[in-house]
C-alpha cells in the first residue's frame, strides 16, 4: 500500500534517525520546520535550530517516537511523528494500543497526495507496536478537511486561550485569592516558585493524577492520565539546561489537595508563561476555589517574572466551569483545535479508497 502511493504522489517516505543523521539531513529539516512553523503558526516565536536538534537527540524514559519525512525531487514536502509509550516503562500495556500522530505537508506541495503516503506510513507502522489507535490534532481549515476526508471522527473540541496580563483587574484577583481561604477555614495555601522538591512532589502523584482524570476530555479513547515522577525529572533537568521555572498554588485541607493550579515559564520566550492544570476535587466544587488558585497564580507569576505580558492556557470546550473563569479573567480565544481519532482498520479502507481513485484516475491523466 505505501509503495503505491508514494509512486501515485511521486514521493519517497524516508525515516529519519535523530542519532545518524548528517548534517546535510539536519540542515534540509531545519530549513522544512521553519516554513512550516511559519505556516502554520504565523507570527508564533520558534525554537532555535540548538534546542530542537537536542530534543530530538534526547531519549525519555516514558515516551518513544519514530519521525518519516517525505522526499519528492531531493526537497523535503512533508513529515510524520509518531510519539507513543516507551516499551517496558510503566503502565506500558495499557497505553500500548494507542499512537500519536502529528506533522504535515508544506502548503505548496498540499492535496498531490502526499498526505495520503505518509499516513500509508503510519498504517504500515503502527502493527509493529501492537498499536490499533492513531490520534491526531487539526487547527487549520485545510487540516480538519484532510482529517474528515480520511474518515478520522472528531473526539475533542479544545481552544487555545490567551490572556494579556496589563488588562487583569488585579484588585478583583486579590478578592478571589482572599475569599479562597476565610478567617477560621480549614484550608492552608501551599505555594511553590521555582522547582517543587522532589520529595514533596512523589506525594503530590497519586493526587494530582486523580484530579486531572476528572476533567471531561470529551469523547476521547485513552488510557488513564499519569503523573509520573520519571517525567518531572526529564523536566527539570531541560529547565535546568535551557532556563526555565514551575509554579505550584495549592489549597491543603490538612493532607488533602482541595484545588491546584500549575504553570511555567521558559527563559527562551520570557514574556510568556504557560498555564496547565487548574483543577478542584469533587467535594470542594462550586467554593470559589479555581478562581482562588487562579488568582495566587498570576499573582506569584506577576512579582516572579514582571516582563511577562500573556498567560497561554488549552481548554476542553466541554469544561464550561473553567471557560467561564478564563472568560471572566480576560482570556479571549486565540485558536480552535480538533482531536481526531481512527483505528487502523478504518486507515486501511480509507488508503485503499485513495489507491483505487488513484488507480482509476492515471489512465485519463497519461491521455
Amino acid at each position: 500500500m505505501l509503495q503505491f502511493l508514494q509512486d501515485a504522489a511521486s514521493v519517497e517516505i524516508h525515516p529519519f534517525d535523530s542519532l545518524t543523521a548528517s548534517v546535510a539531513d539536519w540542515a534540509r529539516l531545519q530549513a522544512y520546520r521553519r516554513v512550516r512553523h511559519h505556516e502554520d503558526y504565523p507570527g508564533e516565536p520558534l525554537l532555535p535550530d540548538s534546542d530542537f536538534e537536542h530534543d530530538l537527540r534526547v531519549q525519555q524514559p516514558l515516551s518513544d517516537w519514530r519521525r518519516f519525512l517525505a522526499i519528492r525531487r531531493g526537497a523535503l514536502v512533508g513529515n510524520l511523528l509518531l510519539v507513543f509509550r516507551r516499551e517496558g516503562s510503566p503502565g506500558y500495556e495499557e497505553h500500548g494500543p494507542f499512537v500519536h500522530a502529528g506533522g504535515g505537508v508544506l502548503r505548496a506541495n498540499r492535496r498531490q497526495g502526499i498526505g495520503t503516503a505518509l499516513l500509508a506510513a503510519l498504517h504500515d507502522f503502527m502493527p509493529t507496536r501492537g498499536q490499533t489507535i492513531a490520534t491526531m490534532k487539526a487547527h487549520l481549515a485545510e487540516g480538519n478537511a484532510f482529517m474528515e476526508a480520511m474518515g478520522a471522527r472528531p473526539k475533542l473540541q479544545s481552544v487555545e486561550n490567551r490572556l494579556a496580563f496589563d488588562a487583569l483587574p488585579w484588585n478583583e484577583l486579590a478578592q478571589w485569592q482572599a475569599a479562597a481561604t476565610q478567617p477560621g477555614g480549614t484550608l492552608a495555601w501551599e505555594i511553590h516558585a521555582g522547582r517543587v522538591p522532589f520529595e514533596r512532589l512523589a506525594v503530590l502523584m497519586a493526587p494530582f493524577t486523580a484530579l486531572i482524570n476528572e476533567q471531561p476530555l470529551g469523547a476521547l479513547e485513552m488510557p488513564r492520565i499519569r503523573y509520573e515522577m520519571e517525567g518531572y525529572d526529564t523536566w527539570y533537568a531541560e529547565m535546568d539546561r535551557r532556563g526555565g521555572e514551575h509554579f505550584l498554588v495549592m489549597l491543603r485541607h490538612g493532607e488533602e489537595v482541595a484545588a491546584m493550579c500549575d504553570a511555567s515559564w521558559d527563559a527562551r520566550f520570557p514574556e510568556r508563561v504557560y498555564q496547565q492544570l487548574t483543577a478542584v476535587a469533587a467535594p470542594w466544587r462550586g467554593k470559589g476555589l479555581a478562581k482562588g488558585v487562579k488568582a495566587a497564580m498570576l499573582n506569584l507569576i506577576r512579582d516572579r517574572h514582571p516582563a511577562v505580558r500573556t498567560m497561554l492556557t488549552t481548554n476542553a470546550d466541554a469544561n464550561a466551569p473553567m471557560l467561564s473563569i478564563n472568560q471572566r479573567l480576560g482570556f479571549v480565544v486565540h485558536r480552535r483545535e480538533v482531536t481526531y481519532q481512527i483505528e487502523r482498520d478504518g486507515l486501511a479502507s480509507t488508503l485503499l479508497a485513495a489507491g483505487s481513485r488513484r488507480s482509476m484516475r492515471r489512465p485519463w491523466r497519461q491521455r
